[in-house]
């Protein structure tokens, strides 16, 4: 028993079954000549958890320049960086300074109390943990004025 099939419809299924098994070998050539994991584990990306004020780009700005940012690795307990290699955990301590020094926009104003920095090893995911605790905030009472200015300059 035949079935009958007309030619432009058997065209379009030789094509398609061609697009499937060239992108099957497109993505195996792709893998097999991607960065052997021996290399390392490259930075994934970071996720900021419980800011409310402080946006998360400054944060995250920050966090990067600690070293945490795209093209780094982590190779066992090392962070290897474009600029230089350091211990994970010197990293960490690092990432926790810095993310503690983000500002409001158009401010001095810094909130950020406490930082809380997990690295993942394995997947390369970096969760960062932000507390703001606007009782740190210095008020200050700028040219005697009963109105309060917090980390202004005057001048």
């Amino acid at each position: 028993m035949f079935i009958k099939v007309r030619r432009d419809t058997l065209i379009i299924l030789i094509l398609a079954f061609v697009l499937i098994l060239s992108g099957r070998a497109m993505t195996y050539v792709s893998f097999a000549s991607s960065d052997s994991v021996d290399d390392g584990v490259p930075i994934a990306g970071v996720m900021i958890k419980g800011n409310d004020i402080v946006p998360t780009s400054s944060i995250k700005s920050n966090i990067q320049a600690a070293g945490f940012r795209e093209g780094s690795y982590i190779k066992g307990n090392t962070l290897i960086t474009s600029q230089r290699q350091l211990l994970l955990s010197d990293a960490i301590q690092n990432a926790e300074e810095f993310a503690k020094q983000a500002t409001i926009p158009g401010t001095s104003i810094a909130p950020i109390n406490v930082v809380d920095v997990q690295v993942d090893s394995t997947s390369g995911n970096v969760v960062v943990n932000v507390v703001e605790d606007f009782s740190v905030i210095k008020v200050k009472v700028a040219n005697g004025s009963t109105t309060p200015s917090a980390n202004t300059e005057t001048g």
